[in-house]
């Protein structure tokens, strides 16, 4: 419980090659820029120190506290339990004893998948169930504890109490890096479990086929959420196994070369002395065993893991030292940096060192001049991680629509919820569009606009998941379509971006249509409620109606009820205050939001809704931008308090830190921006809305060598009003800053104050454009 409740790389091949040559193979492979190697420490304290991996592991955060870098292809982490909601990581702090470490994860989804290719050190006789957590000892799970458990950006290691043995584990972007340090035996093992995952994923084909006595491949392919997941391996021991035995289908196949079957395992057996130190190089692809071993050679031809670990930690140096934090309060300070590292682990890195990828036509593609990328939770991220890319990612940020436009080669459509190169169509909406559209905005290039604009268009005019009633009704009718009203918001915000598109590119007839479609947003608004509210196709509202009604099963509306949907309107707020009946009116309806008793009505209200103040629900993403309203309406010190209230009193440096999900950055890009002092409301066109920041000083490493500081004079506590705000000396008289203004460099500074400041930001002229910056 915290103050408030909660509720319980490459541009080319070319390029790589180049960076191997020039900078020791791993440290740039995942930049995208080169900067001098002696300018990241080696040793000492550094921003990695205050990164707290297992913030977000308790509660219903889903995050995981293994080994990764920015964006890629393995998150090495320990795997403590497969089913349930809160295991969707595969890991969760309140258990105490441990499977094994699988080579990929996701990080704080709330639908689980991945933990391909298990590895479980163990000592004594052969076990080859995992046992349980009430029961480790029927399997060959091991107890731990957290006090001997370690994690920071790059790296991770527990002790095995059961085993006395030390795990410690590193990455490069395609290969895991294993270091096992055992007790005197003559019964060691090392055991890979290819049946290892979810319950829902179903394992199609596997094999495990030994090359010598120190080398050994194999698949395991799997349907589960991600469809015909191929994960090809390559493993390289560091001394010879003395002898193997395989598991094929339960049936125990003794030295056998090979097992090809639905569910395989092997155990590898050595005699070891007392600290003696195994090694396991783990290369993983979506393409082929040579692939996995190309991938694995490539990137880690040695043995020193310890130089693997340091290249881990300069790469996440690089990455966080974007930004920089000046502030006294150290807690805060970690929870930021932990925000950051969490942001840049999605999406994926999802090809191989060679370029080739299996794409969503489950066909092998060679990548050219673009870095192939997966796991693209889009309903999420495209409200704050993907603008956040746009200021701190610039150089990924096209590599990312390149990779969106491959998907829509492969498919014939933009992606919506892509893993592992296949598509989910999880959640709704087509929020790849307002992604492309602000980097087009904002004049992010490397990509053909022309395709990417008909791409676009061609997502908003299918006829799958209501969109075809949409096109009839201009609403999605409630008895025809599960999900209506939210489907209905999601959809005509992705349409008004697709029109701004089109108003740029020149191509009026499409901006017509589809500014007509942006304002269907009013056909499910209840002016006698002053709701968003399910409507049937003869114009009659659904009855009975409980704003806050949740059904995670089927309703009008998706991980939310209308409470808190209401507000999604981020391309036309001045439309939605007309709606509401005037400024007044939207204000008191803004203030009960965030006054009203929390309780959620109805028995099998979505999980996600958590994290609540009043009915505002910080947990899930549709309630992210709401706070920021009051700038749309002349009370800017109201969001200045209701972000400070969020900020500090659903973010802390806990396993239990996080109100809700993090998928995959989404909740840790909220605090960032927000904490930086602005916001995007609306996530297309390059308006940042302004609240106030909780740091003395903020200073961004732009792109082109200039910075961006932002400076809180008279921060405290107590002092969370912003009194004033100058942009570069000039006093701000209006509560928002423009994209084209932070790149540009320079500083915006906010002076606080105990009492809110009614006069600033109170006129409309004051109030932050609908319309895209250019």
């Amino acid at each position: 419980m915290r103050k408030i409740e909660k509720q319980s790389v490459m541009r080319s091949e070319m390029n790589w090659y180049k960076y191997i040559i020039i900078c020791a193979f791993i440290t740039l492979a995942m930049m995208g820029c080169q900067q001098r190697e002696d300018s990241l420490p080696l040793e000492g304290p550094g921003i990695t120190d205050l990164v707290n991996p297992f913030i977000g592991t308790g509660g219903h955060g889903h995050t995981f506290p293994g080994a990764a870098l920015p964006f890629s292809m393995v998150q090495l982490s320990p795997d403590t339990y497969t089913r349930g909601w809160d295991w969707c990581s595969g890991y969760h702090y309140t258990d105490s004893s441990v499977m094994g470490f699988s080579h990929t994860h996701l990080s704080g989804t709330g639908r689980g998948d991945l933990l391909d290719i298990l590895v479980m050190p163990t000592v004594g006789k052969v076990k080859w169930e995992p046992g349980s957590r009430e029961d480790p000892d029927k399997g060959y799970r091991s107890r731990f504890s957290h006090k001997e458990e370690h994690a920071y950006p790059g790296y991770y290691e527990v002790f095995l109490q059961d085993y006395n043995i030390r795990a410690s584990f590193t990455v490069t972007p395609r290969s895991g890096f294993h270091r096992y340090q055992f007790p005197a035996s003559d019964s060691s093992h090392i055991l890979f479990d290819l049946t290892h995952g979810r319950p829902g994923d179903k394992e199609i084909e596997a094999y495990l086929s030994i090359k010598n006595d120190s080398l050994i491949t194999g698949l395991r392919r799997s349907d589960g959420w991600a469809k015909d997941q191929h994960v090809y391996f390559a493993a390289r021991f560091s001394r010879p196994f003395q002898h193997h035995s395989l598991l094929v289908d339960g049936l125990l196949e003794e030295k056998s070369p090979e097992g090809r079957g639905n569910q395989v395992k092997g155990v590898f057996n050595f005699q070891t002395k007392k600290d003696d130190v195994i090694y396991i190089k783990v290369g993983i692809s979506p393409v082929s065993e040579e692939g996995a071993l190309n991938n694995l050679d490539m990137e880690n031809p040695g043995w020193d893991f310890e130089k693997v670990k340091a290249d881990a930690r300069r790469i996440w140096e690089r990455e966080l030292e974007k930004v920089r934090v000046i502030t006294d309060n150290l807690q805060r300070k970690k929870v930021f940096y932990t925000a950051a590292y969490h942001s840049y682990l999605a999406p994926y890195l999802y090809m191989d060192i060679d370029g080739k990828f299996r794409g969503a036509d489950q066909k092998i593609h060679l990548a050219d001049g673009f870095t192939r990328y997966t796991v693209f939770s889009l309903w999420d991220t495209f409200r704050a991680t993907h603008p956040l890319f746009t200021i701190t990612q610039q150089d990924r940020v096209a590599e990312m629509i390149g990779s969106m436009m491959s998907h829509f080669d492969e498919s014939g459509l933009l992606p919506e919820w892509s893993l592992m190169g296949t598509e989910t169509f999880t959640m709704i909406g087509y929020h790849a569009v307002p992604v492309i559209a602000d980097a087009f905005f904002k004049g992010i290039r490397g990509f053909d606009v022309e395709k990417a604009y008909e791409a676009m268009k061609n997502s908003a005019m299918q006829d799958h998941f209501g969109l075809d009633h949409l096109k009839s009704y201009n609403y999605i009718p409630s008895e025809l379509e599960n999900k209506a009203v939210s489907k209905t918001l999601e959809y005509v915000y992705d349409d008004w971006c697709i029109a701004q598109m089109a108003s740029a590119l020149g191509k009026e007839k499409d901006y017509q249509y589809f500014m007509n479609r942006a304002g269907a947003y009013k056909n499910v608004f209840d002016r006698s409620t002053n709701f968003m509210r399910g409507k049937k196709a003869d114009g009659s509202w659904v009855t009975p109606f409980d704003p806050r009604y949740s059904s995670h099963s089927g309703y009008d509306f998706v991980e939310a009820n209308a409470w808190q949907y209401t507000w999604f309107v981020p391309h036309d707020v001045p439309g939605l205050v007309e709606l509401m009946g005037g400024e007044k009116q939207f204000i008191n309806k803004l203030d009960s939001l965030f006054e009203i008793n929390s309780a959620i009505a109805g028995e099998d209200a979505s999980m996600d809704i958590t994290g609540l103040i009043g009915q505002y629900a910080h947990g899930n993403e549709p309630s992210h931008h709401v706070a920021y309203l009051y700038n749309y309406v002349g009370q800017p010190w109201k969001t200045q308090e209701k972000v400070r209230k969020i900020l500090t009193g659903l973010y802390d440096n806990t396993p239990d830190g996080l109100s809700g999900n993090e998928d995959c950055g989404q909740m840790s890009s909220w605090y960032i921006l927000s904490s930086m002092g602005f916001y995007p409301v609306n996530p297309m066109g390059g308006v940042y809305v302004l609240g106030a920041p909780v740091f003395e000083k903020i200073t961004i490493q732009l792109n082109d060598g200039k910075t961006f500081t932002i400076e809180a004079g008279n921060l405290s506590d107590e002092n969370k009003y912003v009194r004033s705000v100058t942009l570069n000396n000039q006093l701000l008289d209006r509560t928002w800053i423009s994209h084209k203004e932070i790149m540009a460099g320079g500083q915006l500074t906010f002076e606080m104050t105990s009492r809110p400041n009614r006069n600033w930001g109170s006129h409309p002229k004051s109030y932050p454009p609908s319309k895209p910056e250019n």
